[in-house]
């Protein structure tokens, strides 16, 4: 079978090596696209994506247009003449034109059980929304956003302390797995399409750092899941003394007494804070210009006081 793969990111980057094992030689990529390379760090030097630093050990054709709606990107593709393409949080859409090209069509693998949370961010937002389960969806590839035919789910159960960041790993790995029988019945010519229920639809729109923000004024259980849903970004923080400190893993204390007003420091040994129900402890945290610690190192240089109320 011969397959165009466009992605970009870690997670797109563990399904194509699935593709590329040994094991998975049947399946010969023509191509790969890929994000064009973005400055990062403070010298804004370029960066491949993942997929590409994978593509290039591989010794792929690398394909990193701006856009695909340029005719000599679409003549390219037709001339690859490929079975099937696989879209993999590739971060453009395909036009109708490249939607019609591959024979066997263009698939997509989609990190929720769809049609829960279509959109670019359900990983997190099944986090943030203290979801018991995530998981993955393989699906054909339509104009609407994540609104094709359903062809195979998997799920597993999220850990209740478990970050974003941790998830989406995990889920890469069932996502491969997934894809390979997703690609083997299709070759085969067993698959078989579900529509998907448009009564159940929800969305995952993508994250920004207005969200950072920790509102004491929510519960302790629904302050921990946004903590572990913004990890590893945008990440939470909260204000105190004028300054920002990042907060990267926490701790249900309690969740259902009142032990104080909202925002209220209640142990300086352990920076407990009240919520407006229960209480959250604060386990890893960055002061604004600092090192990442755990907090009880953080309490050593940076001392808080019993009473005081977090912005």
């Amino acid at each position: 079978m011969k397959i165009i793969f466009m992605g970009t990111s870690d997670f797109a980057a563990v399904n194509l090596k699935k593709i590329l094992d040994s094991s998975c030689r049947e399946y010969q990529v023509l191509s790969v696209f890929t994000q064009p390379d973005k400055p990062k760090g403070r010298g804004y030097k370029l960066e491949a994506s993942p997929v590409k630093k994978l593509a290039l050990e591989n010794n792929l054709d690398i394909q990193q247009p701006e856009t695909l709606r340029d005719d000599k990107v679409v003549e390219f593709i037709k001339n690859l003449n490929p079975d099937l393409i696989v879209v993999i949080a590739y971060g453009k859409i395909l036009t109708r034109e490249i939607l019609d090209i591959p024979s066997l069509g263009c698939i997509n693998m989609h990190g929720s059980l769809l049609p829960k949370y279509r959109g670019a961010a359900p990983v997190q937002w099944s986090v943030i929304n203290g979801d018991e389960y995530a998981g993955v969806t393989s699906m054909y590839i339509d104009e609407g956003l994540d609104t094709g035919d359903i062809i195979i789910q998997d799920k597993i159960l999220i850990d209740p302390n478990e970050t974003s960041g941790e998830l989406m790993e995990r889920l890469a790995s069932v996502s491969a797995k997934t894809l390979i029988k997703t690609l083997e019945i299709i070759k085969n010519n067993t698959v078989t399409r579900k529509a998907q229920d448009e009564s159940q639809v929800s969305f995952a729109p993508t994250l920004d750092k207005s969200l950072s923000n920790i509102d004491f004024n929510k519960p302790a259980r629904e302050l921990h899941n946004i903590i572990r849903g913004l990890n590893p970004w945008p990440v939470a923080k909260i204000n105190y003394n004028n300054k920002n400190i990042k907060i990267y893993r926490s701790k249900i204390i309690d969740e259902n007494n009142l032990l104080g007003k909202p925002g209220e420091i209640i142990d300086d040994k352990r920076f407990i804070v009240a919520c407006a129900r229960g209480s959250i402890e604060f386990l890893e945290i960055q002061a604004e210009g600092k090192k990442r610690l755990i907090s009880k190192d953080f309490l050593v240089g940076n001392k808080i006081k019993i009473g005081d109320i977090i912005n």
